[in-house]
């Protein structure tokens, strides 16, 4: 029940995220910009977890 509401909870967490970055994006290199930094934030993560 509790991973299940969890699960759930970031899921929205990970949604209204996206719904933020991209609403800020006005152009192409905006987005590029932003999908860049994203996957620069993932990369950094997954480096920590080695």
């Amino acid at each position: 029940m509790f991973k299940r509401i969890f699960a759930s909870l970031i899921a929205m967490l990970m949604l209204a995220g996206a719904a933020a970055t991209l609403s800020a994006c006005n152009t192409v290199e905006g987005a590029g910009k932003d999908i860049q930094s994203g996957g620069k934030a993932i990369k950094d993560e997954a480096n920590e977890h080695k």
